[in-house]
């Protein structure tokens, strides 16, 4: 009988422990902020600006909402930022609401439709 009883609460420590680390796992993800890229306006022109005064963390979601057939979303490094230009290859996000999860440091989107990035459809994000 003594051995059943060890393996009970060896059984009830693990299922402990278990619930635990699915806690923990779940504030970590609770803490993730959504934001929609230019707020009611969605994903357009001038919209370079809209990160100012927002504090962005590493998990945070942008929800990039726009017209599928007029503009897209493509995730540049910082001279792509910089150039308004796109390296060959790269994955356009396409479905018009677009989800894009932060990583930490600095994060750079632009409109790859020509003329589109230069007339301001692309934002720079540094998430903590």
């Amino acid at each position: 009988m003594a051995q059943g009883r060890g393996s009970a609460r060896g059984n009830s420590a693990a299922v402990l422990a278990l619930v635990l680390l699915c806690v923990l796992l779940h504030g970590e993800f609770a803490e993730s902020a959504v934001y929609t890229v230019g707020d009611r306006g969605g994903w357009s022109f001038n919209t370079a600006n809209w990160p100012k005064g927002k504090r962005f963390r590493a998990g945070d979601v942008l929800v990039f909402r726009y017209n599928a057939k007029a503009h897209n979303v493509v995730p540049v490094s910082a001279a792509g930022y910089r150039s308004c230009s796109a390296p060959k290859g790269v994955r356009a996000l396409t479905t018009g609401n677009d989800r894009v999860t932060l990583k930490r440091g600095a994060n750079y989107f632009i409109c790859s439709f020509p003329g589109h990035c230069q007339g301001g459809m692309k934002i720079a994000v540094t998430a903590a």
